[in-house]
């Protein structure tokens, strides 16, 4: 662990990258805190030359321990994992809700800064959008749909509900999807969903799915 920061309510952990490849954007790792049973899946935040960042919000038992982390504390990362978003896109569009902030910052750097709306529930909350340049935010009651322009390759993740909405608007949009994981490579359909009549298990189908899949 090489230091950890506090951006509103959530942590964000710099580790050193080692021989970690950091992956594609929207692809996850499993974090795991010593101590604790089973790891946490957490997307690449950023990537800086040696490090890898992960933006988490502290709500459960493993969140915390991982947020509790110190300076020089080990900790056990495995990926990166699942399958992240395309980036062949003509006018890309970075839309956030939340802790769905988390993968962004990286998204936004590898697709060349290009403007983003995130939407949260508080100022407090909204602190974090200083990690994803070029950003708008919106604070409820207003949300990120409200704030959407025709005729942009939307690049999303947050809240199940935000996500269903914007599939809903632009059916080619691509949606990362967040849900609890045990195993991170599909060995225990713990994160498992029925998109379309179909079972997906978004460690190996997703994190990023297409909304046209979503929606129909």
């Amino acid at each position: 662990m090489l230091a950890v920061e506090t951006i509103g309510p959530y942590t964000l952990l710099r580790v050193k990258r080692g021989t970690l490849n950091p992956g594609a954007p929207g692809q996850f790792f499993m974090l795991e805190a010593p101590g604790r049973p089973l790891p946490r899946p957490m997307s690449l935040c950023l990537a800086p030359q040696g490090e890898l960042a992960f933006l988490i919000d502290p709500i459960g038992p493993g969140t915390r321990a991982l947020c509790a982390l110190e300076p020089g504390d080990g900790l056990t990362i495995l990926g990166p994992l699942g399958n992240g978003y395309r980036l062949d896109v003509d006018r890309p569009l970075i839309v956030g809700g939340g802790i769905g902030t988390a993968p962004l910052p990286y998204l936004s750097e590898a697709l060349g800064r290009p403007p983003a709306i995130l939407g949260f529930r508080s100022e407090w909350h909204a602190e974090a959008a200083r990690l994803v340049p070029n950003a708008e935010v919106v604070i409820e009651p207003t949300y990120v749909t409200e704030a959407l322009p025709p005729g942009r390759d939307v690049l999303a993740c947050g809240p199940e509900p935000m996500l269903a909405a914007i599939a809903g608007l632009e059916p080619d949009a691509q949606l990362a999807w967040e849900a609890p994981m045990a195993c991170g490579y599909g060995a225990c359909y713990g994160c498992a969903v029925e998109i379309d009549g179909e079972i997906k298990r978004l460690c190996v189908e997703g994190p990023v799915l297409a909304a046209e899949a979503v929606a129909a």
